[in-house]
Formats: C-alpha cells, sequence, structure tokens
C-alpha cells in the first residue's frame, strides 16, 4: 500500500521533475478548510493508485518556491506531472471521481 510523499522545495526535483510516469502533486495548507476537507481523498488516492502514481503533498506556506514556479496562487491546487512536466491542474476541492478521471486519462 503506498504512502503520501512529502514534497519540499529541496526535494521537487527528485520527487516530481526527475520522476518517470506520472506524479500528482497536492499544493495546500493547514489553515486551509478544503484543503483540510482534501486530504482524506489524496490519502485514498495514494493507496488505490499505488505503483502506478506516485501522489505527494506540498505546503505551500513552508515550500513557496515551489508553489511560485508553478504559479500556484489559489489552494488547494492539484497537478499532475508526467514524466516531469505538467499535464493536468485542478483548482479548488475536488472529488474522488473527479481526480481519478483526471488521473485514469494519463495512466499507460
Amino acid at each position: 500500500m503506498a504512502e503520501e510523499v512529502k514534497i519540499t522545495d529541496e526535494n521537487f526535483d527528485q520527487e516530481v521533475k526527475n520522476s518517470k510516469g506520472l506524479v500528482l502533486v497536492d499544493f495546500y495548507a493547514d489553515w486551509c478548510m478544503p484543503c483540510r476537507m482534501l486530504s482524506p481523498t489524496i490519502e485514498q488516492l495514494a493507496k488505490d493508485y499505488g505503483g502506478k502514481v506516485k501522489v505527494g503533498k506540498l505546503d505551500v506556506d513552508k515550500n513557496s518556491n515551489a508553489a511560485a514556479a508553478f504559479s500556484v496562487t489559489g489552494i488547494p491546487t492539484i497537478m499532475l506531472f508526467k514524466d516531469g512536466e505538467p499535464v493536468e491542474r485542478l483548482v479548488g476541492l475536488q472529488t474522488a471521481d473527479a481526480l481519478k478521471s483526471v488521473i485514469d486519462k494519463h495512466v499507460s
């Protein structure tokens, strides 16, 4: 069973940019209520897609460089990267079905 990866400014290149395959990054903040509501869904996606998709969380308050690099101005922002390049972006609270639909378009 896969767990979420904690993504930071320091490990962003290693965990996301240099990764082969799909990486879902949840840009969030602890104080953000929609982010907190989305958290169980992100945890479940990490379990459901273990081995197929790396799922990570990035706290924008503690890691502003990565958030700024991708112009994240609203949270939660979910970005899907394929082979290190962004391919999808969703802003705001999302349903599990909406996130799965976006992921499934890119799972090979």
